[in-house]
């Protein structure tokens, strides 16, 4: 497994993220815990949760799974930089979402104790709030961080926008600020390129791409679909999306077969190969899917493979190839 540093700074993560959002609903206790051994035995020491993953508002499930899995010992807890999120509702009260110090102060503790750990490595803004002023928020992150409780704070699901106002209040109070944000990006989905990528690189932001096979679209859903196999892109994303993109998902599962290599494979590749990104968000339900992952963190696209991928799902720059921003703010 390769390492590279988080954004800017000096800590260390694998290039691949050990997504855990199917933990518990769609992938028991036991599952969980033996797929986050093997992911240990891999080299994987980056794990992303939410304190709503779970699907039972208020309860955490997701995080009561990891923190077992910690209790368990035999460092498993030292050999994991450990990420979770902040900001969606986990009840119906006032003040139990979004990014009020009150809620962040609350919330982090929360997770802390179903954690089962008395400190988080990077606490990440799951979406943004609007309506809290910057300074609140940050001043809330800061006095976590003296407290011990969070070492780094990222973001997740913001706009290239957000993220300079989020850097320049931090800047402004002499704080670190975000070292990384989470975004929706694969091949089908490259929206992120026009704005939040250049602005990451920037700001020396890492990127950790999610849903990076588009809920299954981008793993061979074609194929499935043909071998009458299941899949949650046939289910859970519905064939409205499937047929959306059939002609492009059917050229790009035959240059699959003509490289050798399975699709998810390819396109979790393509994006370990995008500048600016850290590591792309695995998210297995089953101990093959996180084989997949793997083998694809093996692999190397070259020149050629790379043209005809960018030809098949081109990205959204408006003038031509120039990269973005330059393609409109000529």
């Amino acid at each position: 497994m390769e390492y590279v540093r988080l954004g800017r700074s000096g800590l260390n993560v694998s290039r691949l993220c050990l997504g855990t959002m199917n933990f518990g609903p769609e992938t028991s206790e036991q599952d969980s815990h033996r797929i986050m051994d093997t992911a240990h035995d891999q080299g994987i020491n980056f794990f992303d949760t939410a304190n709503v993953y779970g699907r039972k508002t208020g309860e955490g499930v997701t995080e009561q799974i990891i923190g077992n899995w910690f209790a368990s010992g035999d460092g498993r807890r030292e050999r994991t930089v450990l990420a979770t999120k902040v900001y969606g509702g986990m009840g119906g009260w006032p003040n139990q979402g979004k990014l009020s110090a009150l809620h962040i102060r609350r919330a982090c503790d929360e997770s802390l104790k179903r954690l089962k750990t008395d400190y988080i490595d990077l606490y990440q803004m799951h979406h943004v709030d609007r309506e809290t002023p910057w300074d609140e928020i940050w001043e809330a992150m800061e006095v976590l961080r003296q407290q011990g409780k969070i070492i780094y704070v990222g973001s997740s699901n913001f706009a290239g926008w957000h993220l300079a106002q989020a850097q320049e209040a931090a800047n402004s109070r002499h704080f670190l600020g975000l070292v990384s944000e989470q975004s929706y990006y694969n091949l089908l989905n490259r929206w992120i390129e026009l704005e939040v990528l250049p602005a990451a690189r920037r700001y020396g932001i890492g990127v950790i791409p999610w849903s990076p096979l588009d809920g299954g679209l981008l793993s061979g859903a074609i194929r499935k679909q043909r071998e009458g196999g299941g899949s949650r892109s046939s289910s859970e994303r519905s064939a409205a999306g499937l047929e959306k993109h059939r002609t492009a998902l059917e050229a790009y599962e035959k240059l699959c077969a003509e490289l050798g290599h399975d699709p998810a494979e390819v396109g979790l590749a393509w994006l370990l190969a995008q500048d600016g990104v850290t590591a792309p968000i695995v998210g297995p339900r089953t101990g093959e899917q996180l084989d997949s992952g793997l083998r694809a963190a093996e692999l190397t696209l070259d020149e050629a493979a790379m043209t005809a991928l960018d030809e098949l799902f081109p990205a959204p720059f408006p003038n031509g190839s120039k990269p973005a921003p330059e393609a409109y703010a000529w």
